[in-house]
């Protein structure tokens, strides 16, 4: 009983993919930790305040939360008693 034989073209076929997934892979780490790197921010965290988060710190601003629409209550019930709107930038 032989062994089946590959041809190097199917051989080549295969690992390409393969190559192309892991340089894609490492090229857009890269790209995250530089952007990240050159980040002129704070890092923020959230502080919890009674019933309160609050974010303390951020390169994102109170005023463009609001801008974008996010934190606010758009008729979402919650059963915690927790709403967006509690969180505060």
């Amino acid at each position: 009983m032989g062994r089946a034989r590959t041809s190097d073209a199917s051989r080549s076929a295969g690992v390409l993919p393969l190559v192309a997934g892991v340089v894609s892979a490492v090229a857009l780490t890269g790209a995250a930790v530089y952007t990240v790197s050159e980040a002129q921010c704070d890092p923020g965290r959230y502080v919890r305040d009674g019933h309160r988060m609050t974010l303390v710190g951020s390169c994102v601003t109170g005023a463009e939360l609001r801008e974008a629409g996010i934190g606010h209550d758009h008729g979402r019930t919650d059963s915690t008693g927790t709403s967006p709107s509690d969180f505060h930038p």
